[in-house]
């Protein structure tokens, strides 16, 4: 073997030496950006076992314009009760968790904050909680003499919030009970991803019409269960924002790509222009 055989068979040991160390620092930096804590994707991080007790107040939430409602009315006279059930075709459709849609039916509470009901013609809904307008027509009618003894009851038929951002499954979910946990909410849409901030959830809520208002919610944390956010109202906004891995891994694969590629070419013309 001659000397010029020799060094090329050295550089070519050396090349493949050095591709494996290159490898392997490659690897081991994409498990370290891989690596995240245990605490930025788990729920309530080293809360204790204690108790919490709910105590918020009002929780009933006001009626607003555009609120769909079921207005049932019921009375010793079956006969009697027949027209004040029936609605006033207002339509609407509606998106279920199932992810199905249906046409429902009620009274649209409009613009102006009216209901118009039968016989009793418009009646004012929005600014009142559910059993403030139940009393109310209640009382028109015992007053009027229209039923003796009724049984108003009501119900929303557009309770729904949104939950968006990193979540499995992005959705609108309409609430047949009236009452979901931000903790239901997230898990009705598949709970957080990975890639979500449960250090930093976003809900954005109507606390007036026309004026919504931002809060930020840490789930890392036990302080969920003293926030009067803890029980999302109609129309709730839930938003998860992603981590910083997720935005890094969006804008630096490319990167990465690049430079490995163009590393590798590099050696390649290399080698092969040392060989020839």
């Amino acid at each position: 073997m001659n000397l010029k055989q020799a060094v090329k068979n050295q550089f070519v040991n050396r090349f493949w030496l050095n591709l494996e160390n290159y490898w392997l620092s490659i690897v081991v930096v994409l498990l370290l950006n891989s690596c995240g804590s245990t605490k930025e994707s788990t729920y309530f991080y080293e809360t204790p076992n204690i108790k919490f007790i709910n105590n918020f107040e009002n929780l009933e939430p006001v009626l607003r314009p555009n609120d769909l409602l079921s207005i049932s009315v019921s009375s010793v006279n079956p006969e009697a009760t027949k027209i004040f059930n029936v609605s006033n075709m207002s339509t609407g459709q509606s998106s279920t968790v199932s992810g199905t849609t249906a046409q429902v039916s009620g009274y649209l509470v409009d613009q102006d904050g009216f209901i118009r009901f039968p016989v009793l013609g418009k009646i004012q809904a929005a600014g009142k909680s559910k059993k403030e307008l139940r009393e109310e027509i209640t009382k028109e009618l015992v007053d009027r003499k229209l039923l003796l003894d009724p049984i108003v009851d009501i119900r929303y038929l557009n309770f729904k919030v949104s939950v968006l951002g990193e979540v499995k499954n992005p959705s609108v979910l309409v609430i047949p009970d009236e009452k979901i946990s931000l903790l239901e909410a997230l898990g009705l849409a598949g709970d957080i991803t990975i890639y979500g901030r449960r250090d930093n959830v976003v809900i954005i809520r109507e606390e007036e019409y026309g004026v919504k208002k931002l809060t930020r919610l840490d789930l890392t944390s036990n302080e969920i269960f003293d926030s009067p956010y803890y029980y999302l109202k109609s129309n709730d906004i839930v938003y998860v924002e992603a981590n910083k891995k997720k935005v890094a891994s969006s804008s630096m694969t490319p990167q990465w790509f690049a430079v490995i590629l163009s590393g590798l070419s590099l050696m390649v013309i290399s080698i092969s222009a040392f060989v020839k």
